[in-house]
């Protein structure tokens, strides 16, 4: 079912009944998200509220070959790994577009949470909670040796009551042997880890060894977000803090974090990827240190979408996450979906992507 260049055919592909989606169930919403070989938008499929990612075919018959791989791929790891930290999966359909069916997430991505609450910090215990879910996640994944390759606050969305965080976009993962050669510079380039970089640089697209142990990398620049409310590398832009990382092994200051916090950010950012503890230490590093803490206060922060319009700062580009508009009153407008009902196919009729 893999193809020699790393990618599945579509043709060969066959998905579960039990995971196939009937597009004439499918009531396509207002768009939620856009990446760059994607759009997200909010729908229904059999009366259930759920996020709809429409994933484009491409223009060149290279291009197609690449999306529609990468799209089995994404499918096939989905159907296969269920936990209470990733996002669920519904079902897919590859006809008469590529489609992915997944639970409506509608706390928002936690790039946007922690965005609208600067300057301000999450308390500290939300923060581990938040960091052992995303490591949890992880343990997942690595279970079942497939590697995420983009973590990112971008791609971890929050429950509605913001008490639970889910991963979610699975569209660079791979599923990870000892020998494969996986595509150099994936992921957003301020979260990756420094061996997907050569002494001299490779060109996008060219194959590099690598293992599950970048993802650790990507943990420790989020949980060092989580802990700072501030964007790492600030200053930079996303390719100088990559060339500061691999080739002069700059780190974000954890100077000021409990000397707990800053072992598992130093351990999981160490040059050297075999030094990494893998996920199920980080969460018992995790839990050691949650128990050494006081009690939470009376809350966690409440709902922050004060700034409507908020501008967020520019990313390289990546895979959009299943995240969700909300208007002024915090909830999720409905007012499109009500009035114009809109099936599968008139949607597609209508090019509303």
């Amino acid at each position: 079912m893999d193809s020699g260049d790393g990618f599945y055919s579509v043709d060969e592909f066959h998905l579960d009944s039990k995971w196939l989606v009937d597009p004439n169930q499918l009531f396509v919403g207002p768009k939620i998200g856009e990446g760059a070989h994607a759009k997200v938008y909010e729908g229904k499929y059999k009366n259930h509220n759920v996020a709809i990612k429409i994933v484009h075919r491409g223009d060149t018959p290279e291009e197609i070959v690449k999306r529609e791989g990468r799209f089995a791929r994404e499918v096939a790891m989905l159907s296969r790994v269920q936990h209470k930290n990733l996002v669920e999966f519904i079902g897919a359909c590859k006809e008469p577009v590529m489609v992915i069916v997944t639970e409506l997430l509608l706390g928002g991505t936690l790039r946007k949470y922690l965005f609208n609450m600067r300057p301000k910090c999450l308390d500290r215990r939300v923060a581990i909670g938040f960091a052992i879910d995303i490591a949890r996640a992880m343990e997942c994944l690595h279970a079942h040796g497939i590697i995420h390759r983009d973590l990112k606050p971008e791609n971890l969305l929050l429950t509605a009551d913001h008490k639970t965080v889910k991963l979610a976009d699975f569209g660079l993962a791979r599923e990870e042997t000892l020998t494969e050669m996986m595509t150099a510079e994936t992921g957003t380039y301020r979260w990756m880890a420094p061996e997907l970089y050569s002494t001299v640089t490779l060109r996008q697209g060219e194959k590099k060894h690598y293992n599950h142990k970048v993802d650790a990398y990507s943990f420790a620049i989020v949980l060092w977000e989580l802990m700072h409310n501030k964007l790492p590398f600030e200053g930079m832009s996303n390719l100088q803090a990559a060339y500061a990382a691999a080739f002069k092994n700059v780190r974000p200051s954890a100077d000021d974090l409990p000397e707990d916090v800053a072992l598992i950010l130093t351990s999981c950012w160490n040059e050297d990827p075999e030094a990494r503890p893998n996920f199920t230490q980080i969460i018992q590093m995790l839990l050691h240190y949650l128990s050494t803490i006081a009690p939470l206060g009376p809350a966690i922060p409440p709902r922050i979408f004060t700034r409507e319009n908020s501008i967020l700062p520019p990313e390289s580009p990546g895979t959009s996450s299943l995240m969700a508009k909300k208007d002024s009153t915090g909830e999720t407008p409905r007012e499109s979906m009500q009035d114009k009902p809109r099936g599968f196919f008139f949607c597609f009729g209508g090019e509303c992507y």
